[in-house]
C-alpha cells in the first residue's frame, strides 16, 4: 500500500509518500507545497495545484490528513481550515480513501509520547524510514502521518470499521 501523508498548512504544506508492506515501511517521496504570496484564492490553487501534482507523479492508495488544532487565533485557525480543504479534497477527488489523525496520536505511534517535540517526531521518522531526509518539519510530520496510518489502518479502529461490527 502506497500512503501520502499530508500536513496542512497554508504556507507550506507537508507531504510525504511510503510503502507499506505488512510491517515493513519504506521512504519514497517527501516535500512541501508552497504559497507564498497573492490572494488566499491564489495561495488556495497553488496547494491544491500542487497536490495533484504529488498525486500524479506517486500514485498514492490512500491518504492521511492531520485533524486542525484550534488555538487562540480564530483567523489563523480559519485559513488553516481552508487549507486543509484542499488538503482533504484533492486526494478524495482522485478517488483515495481519506483517513484523519490527531496530532496527538501522530506522535504517540511515531515517538511514543503524545506531546513530542518536533525535532523528536522528525528524529523517529529518519529512524523508521531509512533513506528519508524530509527538507523541513512539515515534510517530516507529513511522513509520521503516513506511518501512523500505516500502522493503524489495519486495526479495524477506523469509524467505518467500528460501524460495521456495530451494525453487525
Amino acid at each position: 500500500m502506497r500512503i501520502l501523508g499530508i500536513d496542512p498548512g497554508l504556507r507550506n504544506m507537508g507531504w510525504g509518500v511510503i510503502d507499506a508492506s505488512g510491517g515493513r515501511l519504506s521512504y519514497v517521496a517527501s516535500g512541501v507545497c508552497r504559497s507564498e504570496s497573492g490572494s488566499l484564492a491564489e495561495r488556495l490553487l497553488a496547494l491544491h495545484d500542487g497536490l495533484v501534482d504529488v498525486l500524479a507523479r506517486f500514485g498514492p492508495d490512500c491518504a492521511a490528513v492531520e485533524e486542525v488544532f484550534v488555538n487562540s487565533d480564530a483567523r489563523g485557525t480559519l485559513k488553516l481550515g481552508q487549507a486543509r480543504g484542499v488538503a482533504l479534497l484533492v486526494p478524495a477527488k482522485a478517488g483515495l480513501a481519506v483517513v484523519e489523525y490527531a496530532p496527538n496520536r501522530v506522535k504517540k505511534t511515531v515517538v511514543g509520547v503524545g506531546h513530542a517535540q518536533k525535532q523528536q517526531v522528525a528524529h523517529m521518522v529518519r529512524l523508521q524510514l531509512p533513506g528519508a531526509l524530509p527538507e523541513s518539519a512539515d515534510a517530516a510530520d507529513a511522513l509520521a502521518l503516513a506511518i501512523c496510518h500505516a500502522h493503524h489502518a489495519g486495526s479495524g479502529t477506523s469509524l467505518e470499521a467500528v460501524m460495521r461490527r456495530a451494525i453487525g
